[in-house]
């Protein structure tokens, strides 16, 4: 046993790769040990204090650590190996960059965790809708900024030259400006709905198309769920090239009907006809009191009656328009008032 243990098996012996994979299997067996451990005793322990800050870390750093004690446990099984030296520097290198992962992965947990349990309430509390349509953006841009310096660090410290990578990066700059121009224009288009305001989360809106309520504003798109429920992703550079048109800033709904009564309504029924009209626009609840009612046409087969009204912000508006066109059919009806119905009629001459 001792003799096979000693034998040379690329360039270290069978005993020594023994012990470096029982050091790399140990750090996933203890990566696992301090899952469970973490679930049941770790998570029960925070969930008794009053703060909620302990949680929601144990939760959000749980599998950074455990990625951490297996990063460093694979490294210590490594290191006790005879390896060429490209391969252990190479390795090396390799092993900076993932502790800079880990680490800009335990800063953005971190950094999210609290923003989401003390930045995130307060915009909540205000009466603006701004800061909540800001937050995400910025929280999001503030994780990319940390993992961008982490990236940064990491490959300094593994030695490459990180100044010159990006002035190499100079080279191509034109082609990427050129190629991310539509980035760069969804960009400030999200800037103009930030600050111009078009719209809001929440508001109902109609754009190239589509009709829907506005469910979320990011930096490339915004999202819109449509009445049909689906939901579209919209570029913002559509906002700076096309008319947006804010269905829930309208003051009150136009409704415009254009009625038909027959050639053989004599002027007292005309007059009855809009009388009756003003007073269903008056007596709905729903509609405003500054309705239009005209006898405006003598049509090709009938005299046509022009009534606007106007229905309150918030109302059920398909209820309403059922309500006024039920009681214009039955006050029509009851009075003996005629809708016209396309005719013609022929004059023929006798010689």
């Amino acid at each position: 046993m001792v003799e096979f243990l000693s034998k040379d098996f690329y360039g270290n012996t069978i005993k020594e790769w023994v012990i470096a994979l029982s050091i790399i299997f140990g750090s996933f067996v203890l990566g696992k040990i301090l899952y469970l451990v973490t679930t049941k005793f770790f998570k029960k322990l925070t969930s008794r204090t009053k703060t909620q800050l302990d949680d929601i870390l144990v939760e959000r750093l749980e599998r950074p650590v455990i990625f951490a004690l297996i990063i460093i446990g694979v490294w210590a099984g490594i290191t006790t190996l005879n390896i060429y030296p490209s391969i252990k520097d190479w390795l090396s290198k390799a092993y900076i960059i993932l502790i800079s992962f880990n680490v800009s992965w335990v800063i953005t947990r971190c950094v999210g965790a609290i923003m989401d349990l003390y930045i995130l309430p307060l915009t909540e509390k205000t009466k603006s809708d701004f800061d909540n349509q800001i937050y995400p953006v910025v929280k999001r841009w503030l994780i990319n900024i940390i993992w961008a310096v982490g990236l940064i660090v990491g490959l300094n410290n593994a030695g490459y030259n990180v100044g010159a990578i990006i002035a190499s990066l100079g080279i191509g700059g034109l082609a990427m400006a050129m190629a991310a121009k539509d980035t760069v224009s969804n960009f400030f288009g999200g800037l103009t709905i930030f600050t111009d305001k078009p719209f809001r989360v929440g508001d109902r809106i109609r754009i190239s198309g589509f009709d829907g309520t506005v469910t979320e504003v990011g930096i490339r798109s915004f999202r819109l769920k449509t009445l049909q429920g689906t939901v579209v992703a919209i570029p913002n550079s559509k906002i700076t090239d096309t008319c947006v048109e804010n269905v829930s800033l309208e003051e009150s709904r136009k409704i415009t009907l254009n009625l038909g009564l027959t050639y053989q309504t004599e002027p007292e029924k005309m007059q009855l006809a809009i009388d009756l009209l003003g007073q269903i626009a008056s007596d709905h609840p729903s509609i405003l009191e500054k309705h239009l009612i005209s006898f405006n046409a003598f049509g090709d087969s009938s005299l046509g009656i022009l009534f606007i009204y106007y229905i309150k912000k918030g109302e059920d508006i398909l209820q309403t328009q059922t309500d006024i066109n039920l009681r214009i059919l039955t006050l029509f009806n009851q009075n003996n008032l005629d809708f016209a119905y396309p005719t013609q009629t022929l004059f023929i001459e006798k010689n």
